[in-house]
């Protein structure tokens, strides 16, 4: 059987995947949340009912995205990451970013907080993609090939330190490179960005008092628990009363005003307490499976012929795994403290409706790889 032109198909386990992670990750915000929202509002339900018209939005947009063809975004790369630095711009001028915890990070449209740092993440996956795809050759054996996008990169990195939002200025590096390796690009050359990269990283924080006393509070916490430790014991203690079952859903005490950002930044941490380690490997498990989905996806793309719905998909799953990685990471104790939110799962508007989004492009990715195939994958089955 011929596939039907237009029709959508659905990749059933990203499907999954992504409804396990909206449906965990709400249940633990509204957990994280009921009594921040008496506190600031009067509203237990505060929070919540603003996650859920987040994930509503979300899931608009995500439709929408869905809705338009991969040769469309390819064709509107380099504008669309030209706008992500305009935005960029933007939140630094006084009286149009939103200043929160002491970084200027977002824009409000609507009444609806967006943080530019996760736009500029999803255009730099189709910039990347669409740049491989163009410069192939280039990438494969000029150093220059390498060099110029990564001149780009390095101005929306310096735009992002100026908030200051050192964690996603890392990420769209990583996207950059991750998609570059992935291109052909040269191992020496690789080696050699990293140590330039390592050695700026470490400056950075070297320089800086505030990135400097996150290191070496993450080195011991426990040297200093009532400070600059604080919220790194707190994660951990989380993580010591949940054992392998949890102490029970709604029933944590963490997230009570001891935990800092219980349902934004270190939800993870009352995933490990109300539902202990076996809550724990679920989540990590099936960011596995989404990180899976989307190289499985690039792959079949990359067979297909598909070389910028190929690097779209690959490009996803390196910023999904890395993010997830180092929001978990950050809640274990394994790395310093970094404001990313834990992708579909934490509170946060502009963080849910892109990664929606960005889900969502995966989506468009699988179902023209399918449609280009004939949906044999979909069919196979009924002969």
């Amino acid at each position: 059987m011929k596939a039907r032109a237009g029709r959508f198909h659905f990749d059933s386990v990203l499907l999954f995947v992504s409804i396990s992670l909206l449906l965990i990750g709400y249940v633990m915000v509204a957990s994280a949340s009921l009594h921040l929202g008496i506190k600031l509002a009067g509203d237990g339900f505060y929070y919540p009912i603003r996650q859920l018209m987040h994930i509503g939005l979300g899931l608009i947009f995500g439709g929408g995205v869905a809705a338009v063809p991969m040769r469309v975004w390819e064709q509107n790369g380099p504008r669309l990451f030209l706008v992500g630095l305009l935005l960029l711009i933007i939140v630094l001028i006084p009286g149009l970013g939103v200043k929160v915890n002491g970084s200027v990070r977002w824009l409000s449209l609507g009444g609806i907080r967006i943080q530019v740092s996760e736009v500029v993440k999803f255009f730099s996956v189709i910039y990347m993609a669409g740049y491989v795809t163009r410069y192939q050759e280039s990438v494969q054996n000029a150093a220059f090939g390498l060099l110029k996008p990564l001149g780009l990169f390095s101005v929306a990195s310096l735009l992002l330190l100026l908030e200051p939002d050192f964690g996603s200025a890392v990420v769209i590096i990583m996207i950059a490179m991750g998609i570059m390796f992935l291109a052909g690009a040269r191992l020496s050359q690789f080696i050699v960005l990293l140590l330039v990269i390592g050695v700026l990283a470490m400056l950075l924080v070297y320089f800086s008092p505030y990135r400097l006393v996150r290191v070496t509070s993450f080195m011991d916490p426990w040297a200093d628990p009532l400070k600059s430790g604080f919220q790194l014991v707190q994660a951990l203690i989380s993580f010591g009363r949940g054992e392998w079952l949890g102490v029970g859903l709604g029933s944590g005490v963490q997230k009570l005003f001891y935990l800092p950002e219980a349902h934004t930044d270190f939800l993870f941490s009352v995933i490990g307490e109300e539902l202990g380690f076996l809550g724990v490997i679920t989540v990590i498990g099936l960011f596995a499976l989404l990180v899976w989905r989307a190289f499985a996806i690039g792959l079949a793309a990359e067979q297909a012929g598909q070389r910028f719905s190929a690097f779209v998909a690959y490009g996803l799953g390196i910023w999904f795994g890395f993010q997830s990685f180092v929001n978990m990471g950050v809640n274990m104790g394994v790395l310093p403290t970094k404001g990313l939110t834990l992708p579909l799962m934490s509170y946060g508007g502009g963080s849910m409706m892109i990664m929606c989004c960005a889900v969502a492009l995966l989506f468009r990715v699988q179902s023209e790889v399918a449609e280009l195939n004939g949906g044999a994958s979909k069919r196979s089955r009924h002969g």
